[in-house]
């Protein structure tokens, strides 16, 4: 069985409408062998979640609202406190280098939501999982304003398209 985990910052109505359609698409009854786990960033802060998890799972779902230009603190925390443990590698002048050997090739997806901007929480996620190695499974889904019909769509796609992918 494959184990798609789910690591989401859903503190507003509008990012938890798209994890709500992420997770449903990721559950569809038509994906067959692929175990869904769902876990708030905010765990690894409280000490409830470790490096463990993320290692024992073949994709991962990130979703985070953007702040300040930037991916959530929570996730960030998540990042920070489990790069190096999970593979992660970094070149001599301190960036992320991709070269790490744990974990590498695995399928990501990410769906961020903002209100005027995701681009700079869009380039920090990229950034650190290129410096795990880590391959993206579908179209990065940026969410702008009010959560519209069509986000959750896309929401729900990615979540079914990541899922499928980890048993093709």
């Amino acid at each position: 069985m494959q184990q798609l985990l789910v690591i989401h910052h859903a503190p507003t109505h509008n990012v938890q409408q798209l994890l709500e359609s992420a997770l449903r698409g990721a559950n569809h009854p038509d994906i067959e062998s692929v175990e869904v786990t769902s876990v708030p960033a905010l765990a690894w802060a409280r000490g409830e979640q470790d490096e463990t998890v993320i290692q024992q799972a073949d994709g991962y779902l990130f979703i985070t609202p953007a702040n300040f230009g930037y991916m959530s603190g929570a996730l960030k925390h998540v990042f920070d406190s489990t790069f190096l443990k999970i593979g992660g590698s970094l070149s001599a002048d301190g960036s992320a280098s991709g070269s790490g050997s744990e974990a590498r090739r695995r399928l990501y997806g990410l769906i961020v939501h903002g209100r005027y901007d995701t681009t700079g929480a869009v380039r920090s996620v990229e950034g650190i999982v290129g410096g795990l190695g880590w391959r993206r499974g579908g179209e990065i889904l940026e969410a702008l304003g009010d959560v519209t019909p069509e986000h959750l769509e896309a929401a729900e796609d990615l979540g079914a398209t990541v899922a499928i992918q980890l048993v093709d």
